[in-house]
């Protein structure tokens, strides 16, 4: 813990300051070896009375807590009316909540009654137990690892780098896994011996150098997956909209409560729409949304989500964003995802939630919608190619992926833009040059899972490019071959629930809006909403070439079709030209054929190549590239701060979550 543990769990606060920039509090057992503090972004109870650390009514436990529980007041009142002897609050935190709940109940059965998001580490000063507990969906981040003989562990992993006792020794491996995934998977992270805590999970652990205790899970999507197949539901499809609707609509009733203003996130998508139109539909008075649009005229989605906000009479504020502004963002990522995280779309995250903290402290959210009730364009696509081509020799589906990738993506992107008038609308997406030649790594896959594995990586073959890099292919909690659901677009749905929404999308949104101070909520994961969604049958998922069907159903009933109704559109920016125009001299800077030759991570030649035929518009590497220069821009950036050597990075340790 070093010599002044008070002091010590102070510098970890500090370094997590923007993620609670209101407060911060210390509680030190220098008998038991245990510290925790936490910075607080006050959101229920803004008195003293909700301030952590937090001492539990019996005195048993001390818990240090990120995020919300949301059914906190329906849980007092049960605790209220049925505990012995009676349980006495003080304020009306939903921390102080889950103390009680966990005092009465054990903490396995209290965790397994919270709805909402959350990453705690809970002290028993009885047992001299340190448990960390994750949310079911992996929302609230959660990392743990050792500097020297002291446990660390904390809300994001620059906490870490402030005790004394930390050295971070980056994992190659772990830069493989970047290049493959544009982000670090759990149970990974870029330092060794450091890991992020699996959502739905409890690790306890009896001592603070206690090593070989694993995680237990109280909440598991491949049991939610399997069971929901298994026991599916068997009402009407009014029925299922009847009860899809009821509960979203208290999922985001939930997530209204709040002691400081809140709002939500805007595209005019189907996902974000819903939300705010069952948020609109619980308010008396306008409902404060929020977008962002672009002066590129294709990653533009601002008009949409007007049309939505008039429709709905919210309390609407827009942004166009220059290229200028975008760009600004740049240099601070590193910063903002403290380990290397490559999904360009963070650049557009943070600037919506910079926009939204002008105005309130908490912002609802519509993410999760597509990897609820299949709305990717993946999950049809590779669905169609698997059953389309599988039967074909494997030559053959080569000679048709040498044809696709024969023209190039910049190439395919105006031939599309062109034919837009007479193309079908199921047929439209954007980037089309980048998704065709996707298609084409895909033909020749021998699996499902190898076609859905192709589909979410950039490189296909990283151990190639990471230097002293070896293979970790067990980065899933959970191979789809190896879950019994029955198509291959619920496997593919299952992959992304424990893979892509919490190590990419869910990642994304948390650093971005907590670089902020805004608390981002996401009703759609309602773990409720997530059970009953596994029990819906695919054809109320996917239905004639409609995605979320069931979900547009719900949103119709608020919402125009006319208005909502269009090709599905990311949330994106124009990275390629980017990179060949304003960014080229920091790329260029980055990837020098010295410096990458001197710092030893990646093999130069194919790194140079690939930049090369992207300049010359041979080839769209860019989101290829991109890992890469988050990496380099990680380590630039790791090395400024901790100098003479990256050798000493630190990540938060004591500092649980805040």
């Amino acid at each position: 813990m070093g010599d002044d543990p008070h002091s010590t769990a102070r510098r970890m606060a500090a370094a997590l300051a923007h993620r609670g920039p209101d407060a911060e509090g210390t509680w030190v057992d220098e008998y038991a070896g245990i510290a925790l503090t936490h910075r607080r972004l006050s959101i229920i109870d803004l008195s003293p009375l909700g301030s952590q650390p937090m001492v539990s009514p019996g005195g048993r436990f001390v818990i240090v807590f990120n995020g919300e529980v949301y059914n906190y007041a329906a849980l007092r009142k049960e605790l209220e009316a049925g505990a012995n002897p009676v349980v006495t609050f003080r304020g009306h935190s939903d921390t102080e909540v889950m103390l009680a709940a966990i005092e009465a109940w054990g903490l396995e059965a209290a965790v397994r009654r919270f709805v909402g998001m959350f990453a705690f580490a809970l002290w028993d000063r009885q047992q001299h137990t340190l448990c960390l507990v994750r949310d079911r969906l992996g929302i609230k981040p959660l990392y743990y690892g050792w500097g020297g003989n002291t446990l660390l562990f904390g809300s994001e992993l620059r906490a870490f780098t402030a005790h004394p006792d930390f050295r971070g020794e980056i994992d190659r491996s772990a830069v493989a896994l970047l290049l493959k995934h544009n982000c670090i998977p759990a149970p990974h992270c870029i330092y060794r011996g450091v890991y992020k805590l699996p959502p739905g999970s409890i690790l306890t652990l009896g001592s603070p150098d206690s090593r070989d205790t694993s995680p237990v899970a109280y909440w598991s999507a491949r049991d939610v997956a399997e069971r929901g197949t298994r026991d599916p539901f068997m009402g009407t499809e009014t029925e299922a909209v009847d009860q899809l609707d009821t509960l979203l609509r208290e999922a985001v009733s939930l997530r209204m409560i709040a002691d400081v203003p809140i709002g939500a996130f805007l595209s005019g998508g189907l996902d974000s729409s819903t939300v705010v139109a069952l948020m609109q539909a619980q308010s008396s008075r306008p409902i404060k949304t929020f977008t962002i649009g672009s002066t590129d005229a294709g990653f533009d989605e601002s008009r949409h989500a007007r049309t939505v906000a008039r429709h709905l009479g919210t309390d609407h504020t827009e942004l166009v964003v220059t290229p200028e502004d975008a760009l600004a963002v740049i240099p601070r990522l590193p910063t903002l995802y403290d380990e290397p995280f490559a999904d360009s779309s963070q650049i557009p995250t943070y600037l919506i939630s910079a926009l939204t903290r002008r105005d309130v402290t908490v912002a609802l959210s519509g993410d999760g919608g597509d990897e609820l009730f299949a709305g990717y364009n993946r999950h049809v696509w590779a669905n169609r190619v698997w059953a389309g081509t599988r039967w074909l020799p494997r030559a053959v589906r080569n000679a048709q992926a040498s044809a696709l990738t024969a023209i190039s993506p910049r190439t395919w992107d105006r031939l599309f833009e062109r034919a837009s008038p007479v193309i079908p609308r199921g047929l439209r997406f954007g980037t089309p040059g980048y998704k065709l030649h996707k298609l084409a790594g895909v033909l020749s896959a021998p699996s499902q899972e190898e076609i859905y594995n192709r589909l979410s990586s950039h490189w296909e073959a990283p151990l190639s490019v990471v230097l002293g890099a070896t293979d970790l292919t067990a980065a899933t909690p959970e191979p789809a071959s190896r879950t019994a659901v029955p198509s291959f677009i619920e496997k593919m749905l299952y992959l992304d629930l424990v893979t892509y929404l919490p190590d990419d999308i869910l990642t994304k949104v948390d650093r971005a809006s907590m670089a902020v101070g805004l608390e981002a909520r996401v009703p759609i994961l309602d773990h409720r909403v997530v059970e009953f969604a596994w029990r819906l049958p695919l054809s109320m998922k996917y239905r004639d070439g409609t995605s979320k069907w069931v979900l547009r159903q719900v949103l119709y009933r608020y919402v125009p079709r006319s208005l909502v109704e269009r090709p599905k559109a990311g949330f994106g920016i124009p990275l390629g030209s980017w990179l060949r125009g304003p960014l080229r001299e920091w790329a260029e800077e980055l990837l020098d054929e010295r410096r990458l030759v001197s710092e030893g991570f990646f093999n130069p030649t194919t790194i140079r190549q690939r930049w090369q035929e992207h300049l010359t518009g041979k080839r769209g590497w860019e989101y290829h590239l991109w890992d890469v220069l988050m990496f380099q821009a990680w380590l630039e950036s790791s090395r400024a701060s901790n100098p003479p050597s990256h050798a000493r990075l630190a990540v938060d340790a004591a500092q649980p979550v805040g």
